[in-house]
């Protein structure tokens, strides 16, 4: 069987194969690969003008130029009398195949695309995306990797992210710290705001404007409800944190400031 009994039964045909058929498919493969240069090259600038397509652009342009080239081979093939309708209708069937199996993936290249032109992050920023907090690793077009407080690598689908609740702690650039503490009912106010503020005062971290404050929250059944609340750079967060609760027990010692727990006073009538 020869090469167009093949192609007959496999419903592709060739058309009148000549010099000038040829000739003219040459003309076409060449004005088409210039226009896909030129295509390419308009993309390049597209993508270069915008800080949030950049980053798409080694990603997007792979498909890009295989698409053109495939679209290429078709008109190349026409033009020289082969009947392309079997190939497109392989393509359409292969190409749905492909979305079908690639269906989660494909979900998370959308929503890839979209945390890329959003930037609701960037790396080494620390986020809480879900419920999972953590350092931003790495940001590809499938998955975002964060890196927890405990050193787990934590990989997240995109598709995930996109509708998930995004909490960007680094963005703005400081972060407001809200420390709760109780005391005695038997301690003065004004000893326990001096105790907190003197915790704070001992870390230059914390930012004068706006200045530290101290505020009294609750009635409690034992004891009286106070929140310490200052302003630090995102960076020294933890650091402030941990410092100023250790640093209360010591200055409520200072001003003599009863630390309370809970407990029953129980009153016998005599």
């Amino acid at each position: 069987m020869d090469i167009s009994s093949l192609l007959s039964e496999s419903g592709v045909s060739l058309g009148t194969l000549t010099v000038a058929a040829v000739g003219k498919a040459l003309l076409v493969a060449l004005v088409g690969i210039l226009c896909i240069r030129a295509l390419l090259t308009l993309f390049d600038r597209a993508f270069d003008r915008s800080e949030k397509l950049a980053p798409l652009k080694r990603h997007i342009r792979p498909v890009v130029k295989t698409l053109l080239g495939v679209i290429l081979v078709l008109v190349v093939l026409d033009s020289l009398g082969v009947q392309v309708t079997s190939f497109i209708a392989l393509l359409s069937v292969a190409g749905l195949a492909v979305s079908l199996a690639l269906q989660n993936a494909l979900s998370n290249v959308a929503g890839g695309i979209m945390i890329v032109t959003s930037q609701p992050y960037s790396i080494g920023d620390y986020v809480s995306i879900g419920g999972t907090d953590g350092t931003v690793d790495a940001i590809t077009l499938s998955h975002t990797k964060l890196t927890t407080l405990d050193n787990k690598m934590v990989q997240i689908p995109n598709s995930a992210v996109a509708s998930a609740t995004i909490t960007n702690f680094n963005r703005l650039g400081t972060r407001r710290l809200d420390l709760n503490f109780t005391a005695s009912y038997d301690a003065p106010t004004e000893d326990v705001y001096a105790a907190l503020l003197d915790a704070m005062a001992r870390y230059p971290q914390i930012l004068t404007t706006p200045a530290p404050e101290v505020h009294l929250t609750e009635y409690g059944a034992s004891s009286i409800g106070y929140v310490a609340r200052c302003w630090v750079n995102a960076a020294d967060y933890w650091t402030v944190y941990f410092g100023v609760i250790e640093s209360v027990r010591e200055t409520f010692a200072a001003h003599k400031v009863e630390m309370t727990y809970d407990h029953l006073n129980v009153h016998m009538a005599k």
